[in-house]
């Protein structure tokens, strides 16, 4: 299911329609418009709070989005705009056929049954998302509800990384790692970071035994990083269950199509 919804979000991140819709609104950086808008549905909380929510950002980096970029312009206003970017990027990738689609629409309902099928109990970003209506229209309920599901899923992760002991920082060492990228220091995530704050975190893992000298994996590493996402899938199983058998089933093979397309155009 991660693989079937995943380029739905994508676009959010990747096309060029949300950005447009936030730099119009007087957003200067692509970040201050991310921090504004993907944590609106938690209210004017401290940056401490977004800081804790989100986990895997550096120390200091929602301050400086957090609320300056909420004094800009007010959160729901950045949300709707990223909401609304998003959707019409979908539907010019999608292109008019798909996105008018019967099976676009049942794949948005079926999406939203297991969005809203969930308990909030410990997913914070999620209970958050669950604040919000429900979208009518259908490639807006579908990207809305997708999203839901992935920050139902990142809240899993969260839970997960805490349970490992893996903070926000080593987890993107992890991550870079297990894409292949040597130095990890060098992945896009956290290069930018101070070298001192990198020199710890490595020889955090190290001293952990997760990185050898080199900074590459250990067999506990790839152990540690696997256990992370068998945890993550297990915790992200529950909205499922909304779903009978058939209707699973039948949700996958719906957003099989809209997938393809998606991931064919790489979500841009």
């Amino acid at each position: 299911m991660f693989e079937l919804l995943e380029p739905i979000c994508l676009v959010t991140y990747c096309a060029d329609e949300p950005n447009e819709e936030l730099a119009a609104l007087g957003h200067r950086t692509y970040w201050d418009g991310y921090f504004a808008s993907r944590a609106a549905p938690l209210g004017r909380v401290p940056a401490q709070v977004v800081h804790a929510a989100f986990y895997s950002f550096a120390e200091g980096e929602a301050a400086r989005h957090i609320p300056s970029a909420w004094q800009t312009v007010p959160p729901e206003v950045s949300r709707a705009a990223w909401q609304r970017g998003s959707v019409t990027a979908l539907r010019r990738i999608l292109g008019e056929e798909l996105a008018g689609s019967a099976g676009l629409v049942r794949a948005a309902d079926l999406t939203a049954k297991a969005a809203t099928g969930a308990p909030t109990n410990g997913r914070v970003m999620y209970a958050g998302m669950r604040t919000l209506p429900v979208p009518s229209d259908p490639v807006d309920r579908l990207w809305h509800c997708a999203t839901m599901l992935r920050e139902h899923r990142g809240d899993g992760h969260v839970a997960a990384l805490l349970g490992a002991q893996i903070g926000g920082t080593e987890a993107h060492i992890l991550s870079a790692l297990d894409c292949g990228i040597h130095p990890a220091e060098s992945f896009g995530r956290v290069h930018h970071l101070p070298k001192a704050r990198l020199a710890e975190v490595m020889a955090g893992l190290r001293e952990r035994g997760l990185v050898d000298d080199e900074g590459r994996f250990t067999d506990a590493g790839r152990e540690t990083k696997r256990g992370i996402e068998a945890v993550t899938d297990e915790l992200a199983a529950p909205p499922y269950a909304a779903l009978s058998a058939d209707e699973l089933t039948e949700l996958q093979t719906t957003l099989e199509p809209i997938t393809a397309t998606l991931v064919a155009a790489g979500s841009r």
